[in-house]
């Protein structure tokens, strides 16, 4: 059969396709050397921003938290009093106005967004209990994690873009597809969520993952499988882990045991619930925009680039993109923001302060103790709290004298990938539908498939 003719392209439509793609690939995608570590363009970027800012930035993230609660209230208080005048003069819906819909919100995020102002203040004038406002509970949230999210959420959304609507995830798409959709059972486009995780960050792929799926290029099992499998953590994060555990020697082992495991999980968990359970359907305002079948007698090649320069002349204008990219940012700020400083501290509080991840992580011990990692019972807790926030596994860790114990705790920091302090907070905002049990049950679930393979690993090297 003869292969159906392409249709004519001219240099300006591959050139469409081609400059934005390889500028967002090299912010984006490329690992470059920057002093003694290794980051992207974006997250240098971001780091610069972050330094120039540093001294005003918890006092403008307390502004901005605050705010948000007080807007959201505002806009509570005005819509009730329309309901119950019966006026319909001003419409605040997300679909009228984005803005202003926004701080219509249920009770659950008023709550948090009014908790999380209150706990931003506190800890801006150190003004409340110990427990709260010390550097471990939101003191680390405020001045150490927040203001990382905020300068990488400013440079982000101008540079998504780049990776999303100009054809590149076409291409990847049709080209890995083959292997992503046997394997993983996801579409070949979700390589780039996952490369963007890797050598960017978490929070990145997700934000990728998020406007892919509201924009009806993945469903709504695909976005959640995605959103808690492949939005690994950056490999600048796992060479922070791995040296805070004083083990960096064992680095390209550990590296490779990140690799495994993460990939045992990747194959398993869309084969299981919940993630299995989730429907097979797109977000509805967007419908169905993906396809990534090879037509007969077209090469992998020849129709993911036709793909490829199709969706790059329907790229958005320049204005177009630009606005979506503020309104981002000003979704982040004032939605994203609020639910990290609440439930954040929260976690951190409830680890700091609390028995609950010793009784929880009870269960776990004989688990350990199969596997022949040492020190079971004082390691458990660790494999428990990265739920809370992925560095306090190597927290709790660091004082282990077992270094086969510390390997494999390390191993957990990375690839249990579901936190709440920044990652969960970021998947609950969004509109992809999976709850805190979920994401709680997804959490457990990665732990008892990953730890194994990094035991077996650990056990080959010590």
């Amino acid at each position: 059969m003869s292969q159906p003719p392409a249709p004519a392209t001219s240099g300006a439509d591959y050139l469409r396709f081609l400059m934005p793609s390889l500028i967002g690939i090299s912010m984006m995608l490329v690992p470059i050397r920057y002093g003694d570590t290794i980051n992207i363009g974006m997250g240098i970027v971001a780091a610069e921003l972050q330094a120039v800012l540093a001294p005003i930035l918890p006092a403008l993230i307390t502004l901005v938290i605050v705010l948000s609660a007080a807007a959201t209230v505002a806009m509570i208080v005005v819509r009730r009093r329309l309901d119950t005048e019966g006026a319909a003069r001003l419409d605040v819906s997300a679909a009228a106005h984005p803005v202003l819909g926004m701080f219509l919100v249920g009770p659950t995020t008023l709550v948090a967004r009014i908790v999380g102002a209150v706990v931003a203040a506190a800890v801006l004038f150190q003004r409340g209990p110990a427990w709260l406002i010390s550097d471990a509970t939101g003191g680390v949230i405020l001045n150490d994690l927040i203001p990382v999210i905020l300068t990488i959420f400013v440079v982000a959304p101008f540079l998504l873009p780049l990776l999303t609507d100009f054809g590149l995830m076409e291409l990847m798409g049709t080209l890995l597809r083959t292997v992503f959709r046997p394997l993983f059972t996801m579409p070949g486009r979700s390589s780039i969520d996952a490369l963007a995780s890797w050598m960017g960050s978490a929070p990145v792929g997700v934000l990728i993952t998020t406007q892919q799926f509201e924009q009806g290029y993945y469903t709504e099992r695909e976005a959640a499988t995605i959103a808690t499998t492949f939005s690994v953590v950056s490999l600048a994060f796992a060479l922070v882990i791995i040296n805070f555990v004083a083990l960096g020697e064992y680095f390209v082992p550990y590296y490779g045991a990140i690799v495994l495991s993460g990939t045992v999980a990747a194959i398993i968990m869309p084969r299981i619930p919940p993630l299995s359970w989730k429907r097979d359907v797109y977000y509805a305002p967007a419908g169905k925009q993906i396809a990534e079948d090879l037509p007969e007698g077209r090469s992998l090649w020849s129709w993911g680039l036709e793909l490829a320069v199709e969706r790059a002349g329907r790229a958005p204008a320049a204005p177009v993109l630009l606005k979506r990219a503020v309104f981002n940012i000003y979704d982040i700020w004032f939605g994203l923001l609020p639910l990290i400083m609440s439930i954040g501290t929260l976690a951190l509080v409830l680890t700091e302060h609390t028995p609950i991840f010793v009784w929880l992580s009870a269960p776990l011990v004989p688990f350990l103790r199969l596997l022949g990692i040492p020190e079971a019972a004082a390691a458990a807790p660790a494999f428990l709290v990265g739920f809370a926030d992925q560095f306090l596994p190597a927290v709790l860790g660091q004082a282990i004298e077992s270094a086969h114990t510390r390997f494999v705790i390390a191993c957990a920091s990375v690839t249990q990938l579901v936190y709440m302090s920044e990652l969960g907070a970021l998947i609950l905002k969004s509109k992809i539908p999976v709850s805190v049990a979920e994401l709680f049950v997804i959490f457990i679930l990665r732990t008892l498939i990953t730890i194994p393979v990094c035991a077996l690993v650990a056990a080959l090297i010590f």
